[in-house]
């Protein structure tokens, strides 16, 4: 069918990094009137869970985690436009994700946002320098199912801990799942500060969240 073919001509230019013909394929299933919808399960999800397995078996490193997200981004840019008015793509649960505190790295939240995204969650991405107070207010008025908070420097972790008392001393604790990622995080801190879960990487968050939500 030809929309087998375009979701593997997607999927091929996703894993090989090429932007331009990945963005093809998208314009081609837009003009074949394919639902956009069924391109991003057929072509945009698979890619990613190939791009995934490349990445936990070493093929792939960050760089191309961060190549495949930008061509995501602009494969759905292409397709937002077209799906307005069709059924629309069941949303797998809702998650705030932002870097602690006096912590300005956000490639690795950004890539973590793309990918979730990707996958179907809704994704309220509150930037980088965090304060608890912010988390604690997105908590309050989002009310997600699931808190991700990304830090890349040691000194920005007891920012990581008083966000988590911040929000059980707002009551707001129960009945989030707080994941937490980032170089200098161990499974020792996210279990002394309380967290449901570390992240490893960026492919191993998403799968804990998509675990959290019954996939």
């Amino acid at each position: 069918m030809i929309e087998e073919k375009i979701a593997e001509d997607f999927i091929n230019a996703t894993v090989n990094m090429d932007m331009k013909s990945a963005k093809d394929a998208c314009k081609n299933a837009i003009s074949q009137g394919i639902d956009p919808y069924k391109f991003i399960e057929m072509a945009i999800t698979k890619a990613l869970t190939i791009i995934g397995d490349k990445f936990e078996n070493e093929e792939f490193f960050l760089p191309e985690l961060f190549m495949a997200a930008e061509i995501v981004k602009k494969a759905m840019k292409i397709l937002e436009p077209h799906i307005k008015g069709t059924e629309k793509r069941k949303n797998l649960g809702k998650i705030v994700i932002g870097t602690a505190k006096s912590d300005m790295h956000d490639i690795g939240k950004n890539i973590v946002s793309f990918f979730l995204q990707a996958e179907g969650f809704e994704v309220i991405d509150l930037g980088v320098d965090v304060s608890p107070d912010k988390f604690v207010e997105s908590v309050r008025n989002e009310k997600p199912d699931i808190l991700a908070i990304s830090t890349l420097i040691t000194l920005t972790m007891p920012e990581v801990s008083n966000t988590l008392k911040a929000l059980e001393n707002a009551n707001l604790r129960n009945g989030i799942k707080i994941i937490i990622g980032g170089a200098p995080i161990t499974q020792e801190f996210v279990d002394d500060i309380g967290a449901d879960a570390l992240a490893k990487n960026v492919i191993d968050g998403v799968k804990k969240c998509k675990g959290w939500v019954g996939l």
